[in-house]
Formats: C-alpha cells, structure tokens, sequence
C-alpha cells in the first residue's frame, strides 16, 4: 500500500533508505552506491525537515506494517521533483520501485503538473537506464555532486549529477 510518510515513520525511512544505498546492506540490491560513496544517504533531522516542508510529499509502501519502499516528491515550480526513490535492498526488482514511478506521476497530475524531474549520478550507467526504460529522457543538464560530512567521494571517477525529466 502506497500512502503519505508522517513524522511517526522517520526512524523506519532513515533505516530503509540508508540500507539501500549506502554500506554492506545495499550491496544485496543493484542501486547500491556503496562503491561511490561512503557515509549516509540521509539523517533522521534531514527527513524531518523534508517532510514538515509543505512543498514536499513522502511517500511510503507499506506491506505487512513494514515500510519497504519510499519516495520524496518535491513540488518545483512547473514540475515535481522525484529524489530517493529506494526499495528495500531485498526486494529489488519486484516491482515496486516501477509503483512508487507510477504513484509520482499520479500525484503530479494532481497538482497540475505535467513534467518529472530527477537527478542520478552520473556513473550510475544502469540506474539510467532504468529511468530511460521508464520514460525519463537526458536533459544534458549537468550539476556537480556536493561534498560534504555525510556524501563521502570514494570513486576513483569524478561524480555529478544528470539531470533526468519525463512529460506527461
């Protein structure tokens, strides 16, 4: 079940997300980043203050009490921002990343817009092209990938972000 994230569930989305992206646990699922970089994807005090943001729509998949999935949309002038689209390492390839797609396009349509946009590292060739497969069209936009406390550069390649877009 897909339903809107509250601040009661931070703890949960904070563990999911960090396990699918960063450390050994993400190494189980194919959108791991733990070879690009070290630290956290996210903090508890990050998720917070996304989700009290009015601008913002996090939602959850939910199966058996249990949130396995998420996604954070971000109203952005004429288009909704789609960012830490993840899934539970374990249940990879189920499908349920191809929903949480499908249940941003509804709720932009909803708001009235008629453009998704994201953004990927730039090495993340296989994460691409699932977003391709997906609709989502390069839009040669290219943006440096910050450095900080959490984002820990440890790729022997230079990493930035490419900016992704799909019309409804």
């Amino acid at each position: 079940m897909i339903t809107k994230a509250t601040l009661q569930d931070i703890p949960s989305l904070n563990l999911l997300i960090n396990s699918a992206y960063r450390g050994e646990t993400s190494k189980k699922g194919w959108t791991t980043e733990a070879h690009l970089l070290e630290g956290k994807r996210t903090t508890e005090e990050e998720l917070t203050e996304i989700i009290q943001d009015p601008k913002n729509t996090f939602l959850k998949f939910t199966e058996n009490d249990k949130i396995i999935g998420s996604v954070l949309l971000v109203e952005k002038e004429h288009q909704l921002y789609v960012g830490m689209l993840t899934v539970s390492p374990e249940l990879q390839n189920s499908g349920i990343g191809k929903k949480m797609l499908a249940e941003a396009e509804v709720h932009a349509k909803s708001l009235g817009l008629s453009t998704l946009s994201m953004t990927v590292v730039s090495v993340r060739a296989e994460l691409i092209a699932w977003y391709k497969r997906h609709g989502y069209v390069d839009t040669d936009k290219r943006e440096a990938f910050p450095s900080s406390d959490i984002h820990i550069n440890i790729s022997d390649k230079p990493l930035e972000f490419i900016f992704l877009e799909k019309r409804l």
